[in-house]
């Protein structure tokens, strides 16, 4: 049976508390061995994500209109830029109208860039920061985005049309009331999160990857095959706890990514917030050849604590807060 907690308390026992706190450290041992430089950047930033899918919670001051970041991304970036070398960073980030039993508003991230990292390269290096952080070893396999389709759904999605999408979604009664209102990329979400994602990394851990230069977000391209992002995704025991990428390295290309999801955002009645130009101009500058990766630190908590909900690895989840 569950413990209940007055709604002063912070929700986990003094036991989990303990859990975190060693799994923090374990995190940080893994950084330092491999001289990782440790970095610190502002969670209250001057402009918001463009990201269709992802909203920025705002902050109203008396100085103005500023958001909580939702990764430390952009700012990692800039620090490259900037010639900072390896860095990585743990911090709590803010989703806004995120909860469920994966999810909380409120939630912590580790992220860090490698330079001169591939994604092969960078997806083997997070599958061993998560087995450091579990203390237990777990056979890795690497996994094509198309192939998943193809083993479980049946499907190409290479080169696939909005339209084709919504045929399988429909054939696969995959909450079909939204499909009609997705692109293709949030089509193969939805479907991915309903039908493959569940049956990936047991007892292993998949990582995914290459994923549809429709789903690059701020990753490189395959030069050898432009219809192909360098991202990766790595899932255990089908809870999805990491997403890296090369990075993408043009300026001029991520602009037309930024304004492309504004126009989307416009389309979805979402705010089309102004971009990130400070970003655009450190790109611009040079952030090198380089990898990142982001890792939900309180997913990989609740493998290791076999918790089932966010809300059990967390201090003051949701409502708490």
């Amino acid at each position: 049976m569950a413990e209940t907690y007055p709604p002063w308390h912070c929700g986990i026992s003094r036991e989990r508390l303990r859990q975190r706190a060693d799994a923090l450290a374990r995190a940080r041992e893994f950084f330092r061995a491999r001289s990782i430089m440790e970095v610190d950047t502002p969670i209250v930033v001057g402009n918001a994500v463009t990201d269709a899918n992802i909203e920025s919670a705002a902050v109203v001051t008396p100085g103005g209109r500023s958001f909580l970041h939702t990764s430390p991304e952009y700012a990692m970036k800039r620090l490259l830029a900037g010639g900072s070398g390896d860095i990585y960073q743990i911090c709590h980030v803010v989703r806004d109208g995120e909860s469920g039993r994966h999810h909380n508003r409120e939630f912590t991230m580790v992220e860090w860039y490698r330079r001169d990292h591939t994604m092969e390269a960078m997806a083997r290096e997070t599958a061993a920061f998560v087995t450091y952080l579990l203390a237990r070893d777990l056979p890795v396999r690497l996994l094509s985005y198309r192939d998943a389709f193809g083993q479980f759904l049946q499907f190409d999605p290479r080169g696939a049309g909005v339209d084709e999408w919504r045929e399988l979604a429909l054939r696969r009664g995959a909450r079909a009331e939204l499909a009609g209102e997705l692109d293709a990329a949030g089509i193969g979400d939805l479907l991915f999160g309903q039908f493959i994602a569940p049956q990936l990394g047991r007892g292993e851990i998949c990582v995914l990857h290459r994923y549809p230069a429709t789903q690059a977000a701020l990753a490189r391209t395959d030069p050898r095959d432009p219809e192909v992002a360098l991202r990766f995704e790595l899932i255990l025991e089908g809870l999805e706890l990491a997403n890296g990428f090369e990075e993408l390295a043009d300026a001029r290309e991520q602009r037309q990514r930024f304004e492309r999801d504004l126009a989307m955002r416009r389309e979805r009645g979402q705010p089309a917030h102004a971009l990130d130009e400070r970003l655009l101009e450190a790109i611009a500058a040079g952030i090198g050849q380089c990898s990142g990766v982001a890792v939900g630190f309180d997913r990989v908590l609740m493998l290791a604590t076999r918790c089932e909900r966010i809300d059990e690895v967390l201090p003051f989840a949701g409502a708490r807060a």
